[in-house]
């Protein structure tokens, strides 16, 4: 199980991952809004299928986690990160997911997503926004 940041941009995603795989020499893993599986009940905006959707990039053993905002979803340069806590067992997921959503707010329910069977998101008590992930890795 790993604890990974993870930045969050207003449509300039692409450009800091260009200038942090410069600076570290690396490249990173991306995946667009655009190339994400179609959804027939939420059309994509057009303005959103360059945005980067996620992204990771490996910095001396660390992986650094990377996505661009929705269009019209408010944002705040530079207090934008997410802890993302990712790992394969799937009960201490669960554990994690309802011990920190005690007295705080639930932004996206446990769920099956097309990238993950397990997937959610939550705000702690303390204002910081965790992202649970299930990896098989």
């Amino acid at each position: 199980m790993a604890v990974q940041p993870y930045l969050v941009f207003d449509g300039n995603c692409e450009d800091v991952l260009s200038f942090y795989e410069n600076v570290f020499g690396t490249e990173a893993k991306r995946m667009t809004f655009g190339e994400a599986p179609p959804h027939p009940d939420h059309p994509l905006p057009e303005e959103a299928k360059s945005r980067i959707m996620h992204a990771n990039l490996e910095v001396e053993g660390t992986t650094l986690m990377f996505s661009d905002t929705f269009p019209g979803t408010p944002y705040a340069p530079g207090s934008a990160i997410s802890l993302a806590l990712v790992g394969s067992d799937v009960d201490k997921l669960r554990s994690y997911f309802e011990g920190l959503a005690v007295g705080g707010t639930v932004t996206m329910p446990l769920q099956e997503t097309f990238w993950s069977k397990l997937y959610g998101q939550v705000r702690d008590p303390f204002g910081i926004d965790w992202q649970i992930s299930y990896s098989e890795q």
